[in-house]
């Protein structure tokens, strides 16, 4: 994430501009607070078990109760997640497995989750289980001590499950995709890196691969999907690349209303669900989802896609990073989205959110 773009919790914000232009400002260059200064080191990180506890969110709209609709999304639910544990949080990538109950994520402070999550009768996540946490390590198995190599940002399922099978983790500062396995230790040091293209040489330190997807269907079967978070072409829109039978082909992202990329998650026909952030000063955070459909990633292309839900900080949203789909028993995906709190606890949330795609969406959105 951007740090000069950190985001509050929505609750904390002033009605005035003027005074959420204040505070923002003020709270944007505090030392050690929205600069990132707090996150935990790894350095004593040992794997194992943690106690998360879970709060349910009644309603994404508080205003408006009944609400199930938003853009083209319906709501299922949330909660919001708290730890003792002094490594919880920042989370800014999730995979979840074909059942909606297993996940994993990786923290932009060089630490890894996993766990399952829990549901009631009715489908609501009630919270998760089986909890455990652990360091990101090196290819020689050490913890990633310094900043500069702990920032992992994207994560995408290569292969197998989030319980047993390999990833990919895509880090900022120092620009890298590498792949690890999973299994019932949880994470495994690095295995083997990705070779980026030539342009990525341009990514800006704390700019780098945000979002990261290796597509199980349709043409680009097997393809990975890398889309930066600050690199631009010269019409403002976002530089990404597809890895076509191995060899990286630039598109665009459209630029559409200044939105920053956080995440994406591969859809099952080869389609692809793109998170993003907006922060303004004047007027909090806001969050959108794009749809991109399967023919549209293509070498050169610059794809605006079709938008599903856009939202601001008046809805039960915070600095939405991390983005996972599965699909459910009628054909319609469940999306499910993670915030990164920055380790920002007395001003943002970690929170979890399960929205439901239909497939009539799917086939009619353009």
């Amino acid at each position: 994430m951007t740090e000069q773009g950190m985001p509050r919790h929505r609750c904390m914000w002033p009605r005035s501009r003027i005074a959420r232009a204040v505070i923002a400002a003020c709270i944007i260059t505090a030392a050690g607070i929205a600069l990132g200064g707090t996150k935990p080191s790894t350095l004593d990180v040992q794997t194992g078990p943690i106690r998360v506890e879970a709060h349910p969110i009644a309603r994404f709209d508080r205003g408006q109760p009944d609400a199930r609709r938003f853009g083209k999304l319906t709501w299922r639910g949330g909660l919001v997640l708290t730890s003792p544990a002094k490594n919880f949080g920042g989370w800014s990538g999730l995979i979840v497995d074909s059942t909606g109950k297993g996940y994993f994520a990786v923290s932009d402070a060089g630490t890894w989750m996993s766990g399952n999550m829990d549901y009631d009768g009715a489908g609501k996540l009630t919270g998760l289980s089986s909890v455990r946490l652990g360091p990101i390590q090196s290819e020689s198995g050490q913890p990633l001590l310094a900043k500069r190599d702990s920032d992992a940002e994207g994560l995408a399922l290569l292969s197998g499950t989030p319980q047993k099978g390999s990833v990919l983790i895509s880090f900022e500062r120092r620009h890298r995709i590498a792949s690890f396995d999973l299994g019932a230790k949880g994470l495994s040091e690095a295995r083997s890196y990705i070779a980026l293209p030539a342009g990525a040489k341009r990514m800006t330190g704390n700019g780098g691969f945000e979002a990261i997807a290796v597509l199980p269907g349709g043409t680009n079967k097997g393809s990975l999907v890398a889309i930066t978070e600050s690199l631009r072409d010269g019409n403002g829109n976002r530089v990404g690349w597809i890895w076509i039978k191995g060899k990286p082909e630039r598109f665009q992202l459209a630029n559409v209303g200044g939105f920053d990329i956080t995440d994406a998650a591969p859809l099952p026909d080869g389609g692809l669900l793109v998170l993003e952030r907006r922060f303004r000063l004047d007027e909090g955070v806001k969050m959108r989802l794009r749809l991109i459909r399967q023919h549209q990633l293509q070498p050169g292309a610059t794809i605006a896609g079709d938008t599903l839900v856009e939202t601001d900080d008046t809805r039960e949203i915070d600095n939405m990073e991390g983005l996972a789909v599965h699909a459910g028993p009628a054909g319609e995906i469940i999306v499910t989205m993670i915030s990164d709190d920055n380790f920002n606890r007395a001003l943002q949330r970690t929170i979890l959110l399960q929205f439901t795609l239909s497939a009539g969406v799917l086939a009619t959105s353009e």
